[in-house]
């Protein structure tokens, strides 16, 4: 990034995550020069580039101020209200044909379920890669085998530590990818009948991991803003037999719902009154917009209950398939499924990625993602008010990069999803994140790309919605 793109990142960051009010005066260029060290040209294309995504606004002879639209409120979208039973599962087809039709280079990844592969530091990693190959013996390549390579676990198990999170090493298993450790922790507490409680909407791979262990989905209402309705989910523990739960509780996908700390605390206790197992996907953890890392289910495990998962495929190396599960009492049980399937995740992955950890660069990369992440987000909710049909409502998370948009009454989504894909543009419908298809007229979008490639498509998304309203008017 430019001097002036970072001093940009890092006020967008601000903003999303209300250190900056609307109606706050940004320091004088005069003023930002002489504390950032930079000249005025940097700061002044700074202000001019939030400006121009909305999240600042000049005023003549007085200077820049945060704009009144700008920091994003309280999710104003509809808490989805699921049926009380458990049902069969079948969306796989339906999410192959969605997003397999979305997935050409020439399509704008509207649809995509990861962010632009220009804020990775490839260049870095396949040179950590290299170095770690040439040092690799045939004994290390038999060592990381599951559970994995034991410095890379140390340097995972490290960050939560670090966090005042309890976590050992030798708990942690290295997976291909966090789907991976998802589907072996689901096939290790389960068997072919149970029923396992989700969120509503759910995240599509979970729906498809459950359709193929031939298992039941039970949807438990989830706030947009605050995750799963915990009331909802007591009911539900009470009422039938639940074998486990498979929950995001921090920027859930699609929604983006972030659970607070003592709501976290309150379902594992609650999990644990019922010896229910609590798979915890946690992939999007540190993608966070404030100043601190939100912290996990697992952080309030006292009794080897959460199966926690998560990856480096989001935050630093998509394509690697770098992933792990800290399985708590299950460990060993999931250790040997890994090995009884796959093995073990990719060795020169591994090494790449602990190679650039042990440089010392990862929390530098973090912080500039996430400060990009947030004005990319910024611009995107900005475009989707002023381009989309008056009524339509879209959430603000506090971290990742997901949109979820709730459509005026009448328009369908997998029309509109239709419509877009002969424009060259991808979306995810909301059909796809529920066993019965019934968020149609919701949408999930990805607005982690550049905003060269997102905001033009945005705004021909708002047009094409446009149609559709009128044409069914």
């Amino acid at each position: 990034m430019k001097l002036y793109e970072q001093y940009a990142a890092e006020i967008a960051a601000l903003i999303a995550n209300g250190d900056l009010a609307p109606g706050t005066r940004l320091p004088s260029v005069r003023e930002a020069r002489a504390r950032r060290g930079v000249s005025a040209s940097t700061v002044f294309q700074s202000y001019q580039m939030l400006e121009r995504a909305g999240l600042v606004q000049a005023r003549p002879q007085s200077g820049f101020y945060v704009a009144a639209t700008a920091t994003p409120g309280a999710n104003d979208l509809a808490v989805a209200e699921p049926g009380t039973e458990a049902s069969e599962v079948t969306v796989s087809e339906l999410v192959f044909a969605v997003l397999g039709a979305a997935r050409s280079g020439d399509v704008a990844p509207l649809g995509s379920a990861f962010p632009g592969p220009d804020l990775f530091p490839l260049g870095q990693l396949a040179k950590a890669a290299a170095r770690g190959l040439r040092q690799l013996t045939p004994q290390a390549i038999v060592d990381h085998l599951a559970p994995g390579n034991p410095r890379l676990r140390e340097q995972i198990a490290l960050r939560y530590r670090i966090d005042g999170i309890r976590l050992q090493a030798d708990e942690i298993v290295i997976t291909n990818g966090a789907l991976e450790g998802l589907n072996a922790a689901l096939q290790v507490v389960t068997q072919p009948g149970d029923t396992v409680a989700i969120e509503s909407p759910a995240f599509y791979a979970a729906l498809q991991a459950i359709e193929r262990l031939k298992l039941k989905a039970l949807e438990i209402r989830t706030d947009p803003e605050h995750g799963v309705d915990l009331d909802a989910l007591a009911d539900a523990l009470a009422r039938q037999r639940i074998a486990a739960c498979w929950l995001m509780p921090t920027f859930q996908n699609p929604l983006g719902s972030l659970m607070p700390d003592a709501r976290k605390r309150t379902l594992v206790a609650l999990l644990a009154r019922h010896g229910v197992p609590l798979i915890e996907d946690d992939v999007y953890a540190e993608l966070y917009f404030g100043s601190q890392r939100p912290r996990p289910a697992k952080a309030y495990d006292e009794t080897g209950l959460v199966l926690h998962c998560s990856s480096f495929s989001k935050c630093l190396a998509p394509g690697y398939r770098v992933g792990w599960i800290a399985a708590g009492r299950e460990a060993q049980r999931l250790q040997r499924l890994v090995l009884m399937t796959t093995m073990a995740a990719s060795v020169p992955a591994q090494t790449a990625v602990l190679n650039y950890l042990e440089e010392g660069s990862y929390d530098r990369h973090l912080r500039r993602l996430r400060a990009t992440l947030a004005t990319r987000m910024n611009a995107a909710i900005q475009t989707i008010e002023a381009a989309f049909p008056h009524g339509t409502r879209v959430t603000r998370p506090r971290g990742g990069y997901l949109l979820w948009l709730a459509l005026p009454a009448g328009l369908d989504a997998m029309r509109l999803h239709e419509a877009a894909l002969r424009e060259r543009i991808g979306i995810a419908p909301g059909h796809i994140f529920s066993p019965d298809h019934r968020f149609s007229d919701c949408l999930r979008v990805n607005c982690g790309h550049a905003a060269d490639e997102v905001l033009p498509a945005l705004r021909q998304l708002g047009r094409l919605a446009h149609q559709l309203q009128r044409s069914s008017a």
